[in-house]
């Protein structure tokens, strides 16, 4: 799947617009939706054993609800990044590099 990251962001503009919600997008808000879709994902996976954790992806009845919560990380995400000004495609590019120096692959497994 190919997506327009650009191009979501500004669906999601749109959306709070015709809702009049743009005084409540402040990147603090922002960022506190974003912890709390991100804790709604994790509660799915709360009281899981490492190996039902890994099973997930074979269960059709936790499919949905892991899809709806990554989905509404992913939109809070967008839109506060947004709202801060951050180009994601770039900073995605330079965290990659400062990753890959930060953590070099090892020697051994070379």
């Amino acid at each position: 799947m190919s997506v327009d990251l650009t191009a979501l962001q500004a669906r999601l503009r749109a959306f709070a617009a015709e809702r009049q919600w743009q005084p409540f997008h402040t990147p603090k808000n922002l960022a506190m939706a974003l912890m709390v879709e991100a804790a709604e994902l994790a509660e799915i996976f709360q009281w899981m054993t490492p190996e039902q954790s890994l099973a997930v992806r074979e269960d059709p009845a936790l499919k949905e609800p892991i899809a709806d919560e990554v989905a509404d990380v992913l939109l809070y995400l967008l839109q506060l990044a947004d709202h801060a000004g951050v180009d994601l495609a770039e900073a995605v590019e330079h965290k990659l590099r400062k990753n890959a120096v930060k953590h070099p692959v090892p020697d051994d497994l070379k």
